[in-house]
């Protein structure tokens, strides 16, 4: 049975799906679909921490779908945006975990993870999936994985 392990980039999921659709992305829909496809041995999702009751819902939801939630304080840049410095986190936990399965699933448009990609698939030859919004994933990051799963309608709330 095909292992599975997931990384969830919570804050560039959230800001990509909002900006591009105005909709929320839809994890539940998004487990469901993976787990048809193996066995999801590890799933972490990476988010900001705030005192905010439909922010601790969330993350309390995300928990009950089976994902291992880590948070990092909040960070408000001047544009708006949030940060929450997971990019070394995700790296790490990915490194760790790659030895064990067979295909690594990031959720994230973001660029700067395109080296760790090609990094365990030459290292560990696993298979490596990106799920992203087209308009805000980085080229390099989808060129990089063996698959790459644009977010559409399908996967939104």
């Amino acid at each position: 049975m095909n292992k599975i392990a997931i990384f969830a980039d919570v804050q560039n999921i959230y800001y990509t799906t909002r900006d591009s659709f105005g909709r929320q992305f839809n994890y539940r829909k998004f487990w469901h679909d993976i787990n048809a496809q193996g066995d999801i041995t590890r799933a972490i999702a990476y988010a900001t921490q705030r005192d905010d009751d439909q922010q601790t819902r969330f993350h309390d939801a995300l928990k009950h779908i089976g994902f291992t939630l880590k948070r990092k304080p909040y960070i408000q840049r001047s544009d708006g945006s949030a940060k929450g410095d997971w990019d070394v986190g995700i790296t790490i936990d990915v490194m760790e975990t790659a030895k064990d399965v067979d295909t690594i699933i990031l959720l994230s448009g973001d660029g700067d993870f395109d080296m760790l990609l090609k990094k365990v698939m030459t290292k560990y030859g696993v298979s490596t999936e990106v799920y992203g919004v087209p308009a805000l994933t980085a080229r390099s990051l989808m060129d990089a994985a063996s698959i790459y799963h644009p977010i559409n309608s399908l996967l939104l709330l």
